[in-house]
Order: structure tokens, then sequence, then C-alpha cells
């Protein structure tokens, strides 16, 4: 089983790959996405009769996007990608998903995914304490 994730807009889409077959999910993320993020994979899981340890392969979307939803959804699947010890792919596109899928068969484990972010972080400069 496959698991991708989307995370660079408003609404976060989660899809589970087997056999063939998509199941895909899909809920207003927005603020809470890093409150969310687990619980929706873990419920997406039950509702396939799935665990973590069922997962194969892990798919990303990287990019371009929210610098925020992207920072948070390349986090997770990295840490799962390490604690699973399964492959991760970043892909990006309006393909990304068949792209991702191609690419995670013949991904070795061991290897994580940096997001890529539309422009640079807009830090404001700290302000003078007189």
């Amino acid at each position: 089983m496959i698991m991708a994730l989307r995370s660079d807009k408003p609404e976060a889409e989660i899809y589970l790959v087997s056999d063939g077959k998509r199941q895909e999910y899909s809920w207003l993320a927005h603020r809470s996405l890093a409150d969310d993020i687990i619980p929706k994979i873990e419920q997406m899981l039950i509702r396939n009769n799935a665990t973590f340890e069922d997962l194969k392969g892990l798919i990303i979307f990287t990019g371009e996007g929210s610098f925020t939803g992207l920072r948070i959804g390349t986090t997770v699947l990295n840490t799962l990608s390490y604690s699973l010890n399964i492959p991760i792919v970043g892909s990006t596109g309006s393909d990304w998903l068949e792209k991702g899928l191609k690419d995670v068969v013949d991904k070795k484990t061991g290897q994580y995914i940096l997001p890529k972010y539309s422009s640079e972080p807009n830090i404001t400069k700290p302000k003078r304490i007189t």
C-alpha cells in the first residue's frame, strides 16, 4: 500500500493506493494542519483496514505552495519514512500522484524529501529594543 499526501493548500489530501485501487480523503486543514494530520492519516488507514506497517512507500507533493503546509507535510512523511524504513518520493505538477507512483517503486529507503517553496521566506527584521 502506498500513501500520498498533498498539504500545500488549505484543503489537504491523503491518498491510499493498493492493488490499483485509489482511496482519496480531503479536509479543510488550513491552520489546523499540524493538529489534524496524524489523526487524519490514522482514520484513513482504519477506514481501509490497514495499519502503518502496511505502508510500503510514501509520496509527498513538494510544491510550490504554502510554506507552512509544505513544511508540515514533508516533515510528517519524512518521519514516517524513517521510522517505518520505507521509501519516500517527492513529486510536483498536475500529475504529481501518477509520477510519484512510478518513482516510489524504484526508490531506496533512507532518503528524505525537501519541499520546494515558491519564494524565499518573508522574515521581518527584528525590532530595535531601546
